[in-house]
């Protein structure tokens, strides 16, 4: 992979489009709007504040990554969205309670101005939740070509050169691909048929397809995780990604769980629990939609520590997550991991991590990056599951036939990798070869 793409223009304006217009997504919105007028920080977010080395260590470039590979500025943002819940992003941001009012009372009009469109959304997929904002329609093919209409007319409204779509949306039960995910002709014959295996998410999913917007998953739902969108994606050079943004206790684990492999610290035993307030926690009090995103969760250890290669090390782990509504808590999630590792001639020691993180917090700097950066891949044409954003998700969608990279660091080095190569620039093995020559 010597050659590198031709990249496209960032200039124009970019139009964000976000499923579910909670705390994420509203926190994400307000954030921006607050950087881009010099009132906050971006923190978290690499697109913005990470810099990116570039040849030897000796030669000192250093550049921001902004900077070097020609992102869209957050000046040519304008954002969108659905939610079955009416509230515009003011009201929206304001129910949250992520966000102080010094962080509100200063672009409460901006925020009064984005306001809904309606969702594309099933209780019967998320029982937890419903609100009167929704579309109507004989068969889930229309409320598709709805949303298709939606994104046509924002983008005309707006004067948006671009889009991208973020599902800030809840989690959905659990689904696992079948054969009416199998091809696109399979795909749109069940949303014709209203076919229970066809989830809300997957109209969005399907809707940006046809549009030929990029696409990234930030919840566990199956959503564009199956052949007949990975395959149209392909072949239409639209990126697409996911899936569940890894925030709190799984952002954890995978910087955790690659220290112990590389130290070859054995474990035992890793208990999570969770506990959380906000809209999310309601949604996963309920065990079907538990299930979806204890499937995400529970992969990360065994994919990382590799037992079938290091059986003595991790070949008997004890892993257990749970996840616990608590009204009190709010957006303000608790993580607790008790971790019974094993050192030198088998001898047992602990770890115990309490997290206590705001999910939305470390939430929005994810979807901004993933916004910016499909929006990159969208312009060098890089078609299909961009696995080079996996650093961003608990659940990362591979190509198939292999397994997803769930090492943080992996993940990290491969991004900035990918980077190097879109601009011309040489990848960094980390040899150390300045040394030599």
């Amino acid at each position: 992979m010597n050659s590198h793409p031709n990249i496209s223009s960032s200039e124009g304006r970019l139009g964000v489009l976000l499923p579910g217009m909670g705390a994420v997504a509203t926190t994400t919105i307000a954030g921006v709007l607050l950087a881009r007028k010099g009132l906050a920080k971006p923190i978290g977010s690499l697109t913005q504040m990470n810099t990116i080395r570039l040849g030897l260590r000796t030669d000192h470039r250093t550049p921001l990554i902004k900077d070097f590979i020609g992102l869209a500025d957050l000046d040519q943002i304008v954002f969108g969205g659905w939610d079955p819940i009416p509230d515009n992003a003011y009201e929206s941001v304001l129910k949250a309670g992520v966000l102080n009012s010094e962080h509100i009372d200063p672009i409460k009009e901006e925020l009064i101005e984005i306001k809904p469109m309606k969702a594309a959304f099933d209780s019967d997929y998320v029982t937890r939740l419903d609100g009167p904002n929704k579309k109507t329609g004989a068969n889930k093919r229309i409320i598709a070509e709805q949303i298709r209409e939606d994104i046509r007319d924002f983008k005309d409204d707006n004067g948006c050169d671009r889009l991208v779509m973020v599902w800030c949306g809840s989690t959905e039960i659990f689904l696992r691909p079948g054969p009416t995910h199998d091809t696109m002709s399979s795909f749109e014959k069940a949303m014709e048929n209203n076919d229970p295996s066809i989830a809300p998410s997957m109209l969005y999913a399907y809707a940006a397809l046809m549009e030929g917007i990029p696409y990234a998953n930030g919840a566990p739902n199956l959503s564009a995780d199956f052949p007949a969108f990975e395959d149209y994606s392909k072949e239409n050079s639209i990126p697409i990604g996911g899936k569940d943004f890894k925030t709190g206790q799984t952002l954890m684990k995978t910087i955790l769980a690659p220290g112990f492999k590389a130290r070859m610290l054995g474990i035992r035993g890793w208990f999570s629990t969770n506990i959380l307030g906000n809209r999310d926690g309601a949604v996963l009090d309920d065990p079907a939609s538990f299930k979806t995103k204890e499937e995400s969760k529970l992969g990360v250890i065994d994919h990382i520590l590799q037992p079938d290669l290091y059986p003595d090390l991790y070949g008997d782990i004890y892993h257990k997550v749970r996840i616990n509504y608590y009204p009190p808590r709010g957006d303000d999630k608790e993580g607790w991991d008790n971790i019974d590792i094993v050192g030198w001639l088998g001898y047992p020691m602990q770890i115990k991590v309490d997290f206590l993180c705001k999910d939305s917090i470390l939430a929005a700097p994810i979807v901004l990056d993933l916004a910016l950066f499909l929006d990159l891949a969208a312009r060098a044409e890089l078609g299909g599951i961009q696995e080079w954003l996996s650093f961003y998700f608990k659940s990362p969608q591979c190509a198939p036939g292999l397994y997803p990279e769930h090492d943080l660091f992996i993940q990290h080095w491969k991004l900035k990798n990918t980077l190097r190569w879109l601009a011309g620039e040489e990848q960094i093995s980390h040899l150390g070869r300045e040394y030599y020559e």
